[in-house]
């Protein structure tokens, strides 16, 4: 398994990602835990709450509110895009001025692995990984390496495909040029038989000329 993160936070925010292949890549959080899903307040929770902040919190809040709207749809892209392959979102979660969590980061798992003993099972997986991997409008670096080990895989994959091919092609020829040669063989021991035959009632017939015309003489 592999995760697809959410893209890099802008300032005051960083959720990058990273880890190598088959290792859970993680979303920093800065304020906060990691949870599946949040409270979010309601509109008119929100209002209140905003009452009394100074400029600089409601230019936090902002960006906070935009931020977390931004990586829920990054996330819900992967999951859609990746269908049975991909796994459920998670987020982590920086608590805003108004005391409300706002998801700054997230991952969705993909399933990267081969399909064993089905190249073209394979193929066909690693085109829907590579397709989750790049569904987001603004793919992070995590997504990218992502899609290019799904695209190795899927490399290999079309050149086992490619050989198993090959491989039962040369069979069949195998297989037909085996079964004219015996037909050419079976022709053959006919055709000599039959020459046999043939040379055995000509010297007969000639046997018995040559004694019709002694008599005669």
């Amino acid at each position: 398994m592999n995760t697809l993160s959410s893209i890099p936070s802008l300032n005051p925010f960083t959720s990058a990602s990273s880890g190598a292949a088959g290792r859970t890549a993680t979303a920093d959080d800065n304020a906060g835990g990691s949870e599946a899903t949040s409270q979010r307040p309601s509109a008119t929770s929100e209002s209140a709450s905003e009452q009394g902040l100074a400029p600089e919190e409601l230019k936090q809040l902002a960006e906070l509110k935009a931020r977390d709207r931004e990586v829920r749809a990054h996330e819900a892209a992967h999951q859609a895009a990746g269908g049975q392959h991909a796994g459920a979102m998670s987020f982590t979660y920086q608590r805003g001025p108004d005391g409300a969590q706002y998801a700054v980061g997230g991952e969705v798992s993909i399933d990267v692995g081969a399909v064993e003993g089905n190249p073209q099972a394979t193929i066909e997986k690693m085109r829907t990984v590579r397709a989750a991997a790049l569904a987001p409008a603004e793919p992070s670096g995590q997504d990218r390496a992502v899609a290019a080990q799904a695209m190795q895989t899927m490399l290999q994959a079309q050149a086992e495909l490619a050989s198993e091919q090959k491989s039962s092609s040369s069979d069949e020829n195998s297989d037909e040029e085996g079964g004219v040669k015996r037909e050419i063989t079976r022709s053959g021991q006919r055709a000599s038989d039959t020459y046999q035959q043939v040379a055995g009632m000509s010297s007969s017939l000639a046997g018995e000329s040559s004694g019709l015309m002694s008599v005669s003489a």
